[in-house]
């Protein structure tokens, strides 16, 4: 099947066929969103990311052989730009702090209403940051001493950035609101990541929201 311009392009890994074909024919009605490829594991989920280069994955965590953070990890390695929903059952700390370092754009329970879905979805894909609020409480119950620390070397205007970094701003929409060049805002990205020691834009928004850098 052709893909459909302007549509959200989805992949499905889950290792449940009867998970995967109800997430396919919920999705399927939805006019924005197009399910464009399937997979039983981490694996075969990175194969088909890298051969459909989805918009958006759901994933599953606990699979057989490959599990989600494994697969994760190895999206990450690959620079694979497809933002990454953890759709699962599992609630245990030590499953979803690995999967959100991991790289993912967004943690929900597989009891998620539909339409709540879809729109975590749609959230996702436009550059938000999306956890569930047990989630968000298991990541707010850690020890923040170490990290939060740290953001005291921020500078004013790299709080700025970060802030919108978190509103799921574009280098460009960020460029625009505080009336700079995007290459300076790239330099702010760069250093607010060294400073913070993390890997890529969806941990400084999950570091910002944790410690109430947002507006």
């Amino acid at each position: 099947m052709a893909d459909t311009p302007g549509r959200i392009r989805v992949l499905l890994v889950d290792d449940h066929q009867v998970v995967r074909r109800g997430l396919r024919t919920f999705l399927e009605v939805q006019d924005d969103i197009e399910v464009v490829g399937e997979a039983a594991d981490g694996e075969e989920g990175v194969a088909r990311a890298e051969e459909l280069r989805p918009d958006v994955i759901l994933m599953d965590v606990k699979m057989p052989g490959t599990d989600g953070i494994e697969a994760l990890r190895r999206l990450r390695a690959l620079e694979n730009p497809a933002r990454v929903l953890i759709v699962t059952s599992f609630t245990e700390q030590r499953t979803v702090v690995p999967a959100l370092r991991g790289g993912a754009a967004g943690y929900v329970y597989k009891d998620i209403d539909p339409d709540a879905l879809a729109g975590a979805i749609r959230s996702v894909h436009a550059g938000h940051v999306l956890l569930q609020p047990e989630v968000a409480q298991a990541l707010l119950s850690q020890d923040e001493q170490p990290s939060s620390s740290r953001g005291g070397s921020l500078t004013e205007r790299e709080r700025e950035v970060l802030s919108l970094i978190a509103d799921g701003r574009s280098n460009r929409e960020i460029a625009r609101a505080l009336v700079l060049s995007e290459k300076t805002v790239k330099t702010h990205v760069s250093n607010i990541l060294m400073k913070l020691d993390l890997a890529d834009r969806t941990q400084a928004a999950l570091w910002a929201v944790r410690h109430g850098i947002t507006d």
